[in-house]
């Protein structure tokens, strides 16, 4: 991890602000015009300890079954021991930490789940530099997968991350495979798509400048997908189905995912933090689905995959 040579941070800070803002509003828009019906109902916080956000919350649209779109931004004079005990330069530091948050769970099985965020977070201590870094991405989980929405989801994660690097993402898609993976399940949560965290190797605005493609490359990697499978037909069988994988990704977020644990650590908002979690999910002691049955099938998507 590097620190930063020259920021001015309170600027920094008003400008991820000031775009975090802008791209719920955006992604929330969006998506209630792509679902037709249902709209998000904002619950404005304060966090005690300082700070507080915006969650958005759709419920029962005629997509979505249920989703949020979370805005946070909390500060605090010390981080948790969690976190100094992994990151040591961090003891002693004041801390901001602010982002977009947001999970997506259709009523159809044949419309992936979704997940993205977005986020930014800078330390200080006084006659020292700050140390700053960007996160985020977003991960595609299907039930009932079809090539031609995964191609579609990682082109355009490929084309978001191309002016940035040649690398850029082969290397955010490696580290979105390897965290999005249950290893008590030995498979990988859904079909990847890009993550990053600790992105502070280019200067600020180059940084920045990335985070804000990824946010704002959601929308245009998850609504094409959304209006293809909408309509498609389904019954209790797939429904059933799932329910139940939806059980894998309560275990990922409970057991494995990172902001869930740094929100609740740092003395987040619960609601908020467990905004992710689908309404409704099962679980089936040694399920086997049907030899040769599409849901069988889904197996074999959840692994690494070279797109």
């Amino acid at each position: 991890m590097t620190t930063a040579s020259s920021l001015d941070t309170q600027q920094a800070i008003d400008s991820v602000k000031t775009f975090l803002l802008a791209l719920q509003d955006n992604i929330c828009h969006t998506l209630e015009l792509a679902d037709g019906k249902g709209h998000f109902q904002e619950d404005a916080w304060q966090r005690e300890e300082g700070g507080g956000g915006r969650s958005r919350v759709i419920k029962n649209g005629a997509v979505i079954e249920q989703g949020g779109v979370n805005f946070s931004h909390v500060f605090g004079t010390q981080m948790p021991a969690s976190a100094t005990a992994s990151r040591p330069e961090l003891a002693g530091r004041s801390f901001q930490a602010m982002g977009v948050s947001l999970v997506i769970h259709p009523h159809n099985p044949y419309i992936p789940t979704s997940h993205a965020n977005v986020r930014f977070f800078i330390a200080e201590k006084p006659g020292e530099k700050p140390i700053w870094w960007f996160g985020g991405g977003f991960d595609l989980t299907p039930f009932y997968p079809f090539k031609e929405d995964v191609q579609h989801w990682h082109d355009t994660a490929k084309k978001l991350c191309k002016p940035f690097g040649d690398n850029v993402y082969a290397d955010h898609k490696k580290w979105c495979d390897e965290y999005f993976y249950l290893k008590h399940r030995d498979e990988t949560r859904g079909v990847g798509g890009l993550f990053f965290d600790d992105l502070n190797q280019w200067d600020f605005e180059q940084c920045f400048a990335y985070m804000k493609a990824v946010g704002n490359g959601y929308l245009d990697a998850y609504v094409p997908i959304i209006e293809r499978r909408k309509t498609l037909p389904y019954g209790e069988r797939e429904r059933d189905f799932q329910l139940y994988r939806r059980g894998r990704y309560v275990e990922f977020n409970l057991v494995y995912d990172r902001g869930t644990l740094f929100g609740l650590q740092t003395g987040g908002r619960t609601e908020s933090i467990l905004m992710s979690m689908p309404p409704l999910a099962r679980w089936e002691y040694g399920y086997q689905a049907p030899k040769g049955s599409a849901e069988a099938k889904l197996q074999s998507w959840l692994t690494p995959t070279d797109w």
